[in-house]
């Protein structure tokens, strides 16, 4: 049985989704006896363009070892071309990834599309939170006589659908519906009820308050957001865009424009229980398990000789090396190109 070892900085409280599901995951694997320190581990994951200078030691004092990357992104899908990350990620890919994991069918296509290199080992394998804090309630619940909508981010980039939730804060009926906004907004609400970030159990607290999420950001590889909301059994109004669709299913309607969002808070209020029961969404066993099904099939064609890890030399080192310092500097210097693949 390998054992397992994540390369990323945990940060307690509220954070970025990413986080939250990373250290789902880690405790899912913690709660199976398969995860170890890192000299014990046999599989090491890493995530996306992060901590890529110890990924890269990692894996020259390991060679041996299998390294599993997520993949997030493209974050220049929703940011812009002169966005980093995306030649980080595609890069670790290439040098250190035995074995890739895309968040959404979206994710992979986008990647593909953006140069993103093909692998020896791929999946496509959705998120999923925390079961012991985002979980339907044991009974089920009706709203009330003033329902109430939730929208939620961390992150305050405009294209997270500020526009929309400004739209909704001039034109919805608060006297029909009350609605609170949780986390860092560009936008001063006049109407909408605004909360700073919360940790994951008081953000679970309040989807289990609401009625209907309203998600209104335009790209997202796997929105851990969507899937918290959905896992509480709150149904979903999201925007018709990226991978959206894939995470709602059947357990929400999807926008185009925000004028048509009032029309499907009415839509879903007058079936609710449908679009509660029609939510099919994997839980984090069935997420863990399929993680790890990958990493024990790469170490398995490993052991056995039909696999050989990738050998990240010292000038695939020093290439990683430069590419992160570089990135750093163009964070703190941008520059208005796209980077070279």
């Amino acid at each position: 049985m390998p054992k397992i070892h994540f390369l990323f900085s945990f940060r307690e409280g509220p954070w970025g989704g990413g986080n939250q599901f990373m250290s789902a995951l880690r405790r899912y694997f913690i709660k199976k006896g398969v995860y170890a320190d890192a000299d014990a581990a046999d599989v090491y994951i890493i995530n996306s363009h992060q901590e890529l200078i110890g990924a890269a030691e990692a894996k020259r004092r390991y060679p041996s070892k299998i390294f599993i990357g997520r993949v997030d992104g493209p974050a220049r899908a929703y940011n812009n071309e002169a966005d980093t990350r995306d030649s980080l990620t595609s890069l670790a890919n290439r040098l250190i990834a035995d074995a890739t994991v895309f968040q959404s069918r979206w994710s992979r296509l986008e990647n593909k599309l953006m140069g993103f290199g093909q692998n020896a080992f791929e999946e496509v394998i959705m998120n999923a939170p925390d079961p012991d804090v985002f979980r339907k309630p044991s009974s089920g619940k009706a709203p009330g006589s003033r329902p109430r909508l939730i929208a939620a981010s961390w992150s305050a980039n405009p294209r997270k659908g500020f526009d929309t939730y400004a739209w909704l804060d001039e034109r919805l009926d608060f006297n029909k519906y009350e609605m609170v906004f949780i986390g860092n907004s560009p936008v001063s609400f006049k109407n909408i009820r605004q909360m700073p970030p919360l940790a994951p159990h008081e953000l679970a607290d309040e989807l289990k308050k609401s009625d209907i999420l309203i998600f209104a950001s335009e790209k997202e590889a796997c929105s851990n957001l969507l899937l918290e909301a959905l896992h509480c059994g709150v149904p979903c109004i999201a925007f018709n865009g990226s991978s959206n669709p894939e995470v709602v299913g059947r357990g929400g309607e999807l926008f185009i424009s925000p004028g048509e969002i009032p029309g499907l808070i009415d839509r879903i209020l007058s079936d609710y229980g449908r679009y509660v029961d029609g939510m099919d969404l994997p839980d984090i066993g069935e997420v863990g398990a399929r993680y790890y099904e990958l990493a024990k099939r790469v170490f398995r064609l490993s052991v056995e000789g039909r696999y050989a890890p990738k050998r990240l030399g010292l000038s695939g080192f020093l290439k990683i090396r430069k590419a992160v310092l570089m990135s750093k500097a163009s964070a703190r210097f941008p520059v208005k190109r796209a980077p070279a693949w």
